[in-house]
């Protein structure tokens, strides 16, 4: 059971966090998720993989028999439905996130399906910095 990696409207105080993950975690600490980059979205951001850019994000562990329930929301929330299936809009993957002391934790994060990651690469707004949070109070 691996924790969640989320960098946008899952963040606490994100409209998200509280829809999906009030009550449901039993820690959120800060993380970076290194060799990705962050793309400006209707309302929302995608992360892409990119070798030597980070970006910000929290660290969400799931609350004690909360795991399965919340993987299946996310999924939906995160349009996932499975692995290499064509309609996916973000892909669910396994990564290392850094703590704040430099300590790395496996965790899942949704990065843009590679259709949507190429037309990111080719017509998207890069958030500068990688933090969905200084984007949106920017």
């Amino acid at each position: 059971m691996l924790p969640f990696f989320v960098y946008g409207t899952l963040l606490p105080g994100e409209v998200n966090h509280d829809l999906f993950l009030r009550g449901r975690t039993a820690a959120e600490e800060p993380a970076r998720l290194p060799d990705a980059a962050l793309y400006a979205g209707p309302g929302y951001p995608y992360a892409v993989h990119r070798p030597g850019s980070a970006i910000a994000g929290e660290l969400i562990t799931a609350a004690p028999g909360a795991y399965a329930e919340l993987l299946v929301a996310l999924d939906l929330l995160e349009e996932y439905a499975g692995p290499d299936r064509p309609d996916n809009v973000y892909d669910r993957v396994a990564r290392e996130a850094v703590r704040p002391d430099g300590s790395r934790v496996r965790a899942w994060v949704y990065l843009a399906a590679a259709p949507v990651a190429h037309h990111l690469a080719r017509s998207g707004t890069e958030i500068t910095g990688g933090d969905w949070r200084r984007h949106v109070e920017g």
